[in-house]
């Protein structure tokens, strides 16, 4: 099986922690010369050092507030007046919880930008240099919410399903130049975000957040929560060549907790 990016030049989204860092620290033993995106610059410079470069990969970072459009294009054409990028990785922290009975209309507004306007800024950016480099992944990670939406996160199901669905779409225009597109969906996997999530879960229940915790993980049919490095190892395969012919997909990461076929 070729799993090897030695000589790919990767671009990782939201990658100062959890998700985003744990497919950096993957694409990069598997050989790719890696780029962090964020907006945290001492948190870059520290996260960049401490990537792999056995097989003399080189290593750096933009910074950029995904909040910010311009900032986020400004950073991907400054990283392609250096190198062609064979692999992106779309990876943002999700909108905050709550019901969709109680969402600002204007969140709504500043999850499309932050995600898909975001995620097209820079698809647009990378895809002619995956043409003719004849070799691109652009890869998202999303959530399992786009197959059941998921309780009290109304502005996150919506936002993650448009995402999915622009996903398709170009992966269906692109797949001929050797350019595949697929989503991650990761489940409940120990990050601050799932944290975040099952505090405010305890909070607005007036529960113990241990209790609410482990009645999640019954949840899940493997019993546990995921780890960071399970999604990573699906996102750095789906960006190998072994991963050729996976395109246009979305696959659960979950545990086998989503409800779906």
């Amino acid at each position: 099986m070729d799993l090897s990016l030695k000589g790919k030049n990767a671009v990782i989204c939201g990658s100062t922690q959890g998700i985003g860092l744990g497919i950096a620290h993957e694409l990069a033993l598997l050989g790719a010369n890696c780029t962090l995106l964020a907006r945290n610059e001492a948190q870059l410079n520290s996260c960049a050092s401490t990537l792999y470069t056995g097989d003399g990969q080189t290593h750096g970072y933009r910074v950029a507030d995904f909040s910010e459009t311009d900032q986020v294009r400004d950073a991907i054409l400054s990283i392609l007046k250096e190198q062609t990028v064979h692999i992106l990785i779309n990876n943002t922290g999700g909108p905050a919880p709550g019901p969709v009975t109680d969402a600002d209309p204007e969140a709504f507004v500043m999850a499309f930008r932050q995600h898909l306007v975001n995620n097209q800024n820079l698809a647009q950016a990378v895809l002619p240099g995956m043409r003719s480099a004849g070799y691109g992944r652009i890869i998202n990670v999303i959530s399992t919410s786009v197959r059941i939406p998921l309780k009290n996160l109304g502005v996150s199901n919506t936002i993650r399903g448009a995402v999915a669905s622009w996903a398709k779409s170009l992966s269906n225009e692109v797949a001929a130049y050797g350019i595949t597109v697929n989503n991650v969906l990761p489940g409940f996997i120990k990050t601050g975000r799932l944290d975040s999530l099952i505090s405010q879960i305890a909070a607005s229940q007036h529960r113990a957040v241990d209790e609410v915790a482990k009645e999640m993980e019954k949840d899940v049919p493997a019993q546990r929560f995921g780890e960071v490095r399970e999604i990573a190892a699906m996102a750095a395969f789906l960006a190998s060549p072994a991963a050729s012919y996976i395109n246009g997909a979305s696959i659960p990461v979950d545990g086998g907790r989503t409800g779906s076929i």
